[in-house]
């Protein structure tokens, strides 16, 4: 067994193997380089994580100084300074009057599990202990831990995993918020939150502002709190800093991870508004949660060195990015590269099918990334579709090669095909 076959690699079959031109030993900036010395540039911000770029020096410098003056500290029953610091800075930069606490964790999955107990809590502690129903969307991704992965809409093995979805709806989102209606007719009094991503991470699908309004309407109907997962999306990368900041009324509860560190450390965080803060400092409940290496000076000190790097971004370097995303789609759709193309933002998927008009299966979306991959650049897979969720200081120069990497690997790929 060689060196990289010990590692278990995520979301692959195990018998997968690697030759040096698939193994990363560094990335900078916004390129990724293999053992084989090629380098690629990367479409994907490395899964979310690094809108800034690779190696982004006031993050590592921040990191640094972190390692050196507090290594390690917990946030177990009592708090540390830097934590406290970048909860603030969290606070402030996603409003302070709809969000008042944060509460940190590992990763966007474990942040998830977090959320999921939570608004359970809620339901107990405000009087309403019938209220244990999570719902999720049909097609909806978050995370693979035992809560999160339950929740998750997309089809992952649950069932062979024994996952206890008992306290798990799925509703269509595509529907104008018709399936959830009827769900909430027949068990409101029981449903504890509903959970969204602005932007679905699966297939960079954005919910429709008609779902989203009759979600608001039946929220003060039902009484149910609502939670935004924007794991994949928060931190500008559809626009705004936040996707829901567009949504008719503003969440309960707001899941951020990815970006938060610019893939520096493991780090994640829920900030939890006036609704559910208030009724457990009520009831002075304790919510019987807490990671080990959740909200560690490192963490903390890299969120704020994000923060401060976001806001440091020249006005409309996000929105300028998108436009051009949009065109670079555009023109793939008008030149027949691709049926369609969703998204928001730094954050699209192109849609592809066979020469038959089927979808692509996850094999056929594999070796089409792995085609654009051998043309230099790197893209996210979806279903049936290429994602694209490039760094915020992309050029147009990059962009271009971006353009010409994704035509010559549909070209190889279909003349294969054929």
């Amino acid at each position: 067994m060689t060196q990289t076959e010990r590692i278990w690699t995520s979301l692959l079959p195990a018998d997968s193997t690697f030759d040096r031109a698939r193994i990363a030993v560094s990335a900078r900036d916004r390129h990724v380089t293999y053992a084989d010395g090629t380098t690629r540039l990367c479409a994907t911000s490395g899964l979310w994580n690094v809108p800034l770029g690779y190696g982004n020096a006031a993050v590592s410098e921040a990191v640094e100084r972190a390692t050196r003056d507090a290594s390690y500290l917990s946030l177990f029953r009592a708090p540390h300074r830097l934590a406290a610091d970048a909860a603030d800075a969290l606070v402030g930069l996603a409003g302070p009057k709809t969000y008042e606490r944060v509460i940190f964790s590992t990763s966007g999955g474990a942040a998830n599990d977090a959320m999921m107990k939570l608004v359970r809590q809620y339901g107990a502690v405000a009087g309403h202990a019938r209220r244990t129903v999570v719902v999720g969307l049909t097609g909806s991704y978050h995370g693979t831990m035992y809560g999160s992965h339950a929740l998750s809409g997309d089809a992952l093995l649950q069932p062979l995993y024994a996952l206890d979805r008992r306290g798990i709806r799925h509703i269509a989102h595509d529907d104008g918020g018709e399936q959830l209606e009827l769900l909430l007719h027949r068990e409101g009094d029981r449903v504890a939150a509903v959970v969204l991503e602005p932007v679905l991470g699966s297939g960079a699908v954005p919910l429709d502002p008609a779902f989203l309004r009759r979600l608001a309407s039946l929220r003060d109907r039902y009484g149910f709190l609502i939670v935004a997962d924007e794991v994949a999306t928060g931190f500008g990368r559809t626009g705004p800093l936040f996707a829901s900041e567009a949504w008719p009324v503003p969440p309960d509860v707001l899941v951020v991870s990815k970006a938060l560190t610019n893939g520096a450390t493991a780090a994640a965080a829920l900030l939890v508004g006036p609704t559910v803060t208030r009724a457990f400092i009520r009831s002075r409940a304790t919510f019987a949660h807490a990671e080990t290496q959740a909200g560690t000076p490192v963490a903390s000190a890299a969120t704020l060195a994000v923060i401060d790097e976001l806001e440091r971004l020249p006005p409309l370097t996000i929105a300028r990015l998108g436009d051009r995303l949009a065109d670079l789609a555009d023109a793939l759709v008008r030149d027949g590269y691709a049926k369609r193309w969703s998204g928001r933002g730094c954050f699209i998927g192109i849609r592809l099918v066979n020469a038959d008009g089927s979808d692509l299966t996850a094999e056929g979306i594999g070796d089409l990334v792995a085609r654009i991959a051998g043309e230099g650049v790197l893209v996210h897979p979806g279903p049936s579709t290429i994602q694209l969720i490039p760094a915020y200081a992309f050029t147009a120069e990059e962009l271009a090669v971006l353009d010409g990497a994704i035509r010559r690997g549909i070209d190889a790929w279909r003349e294969d095909a054929a």
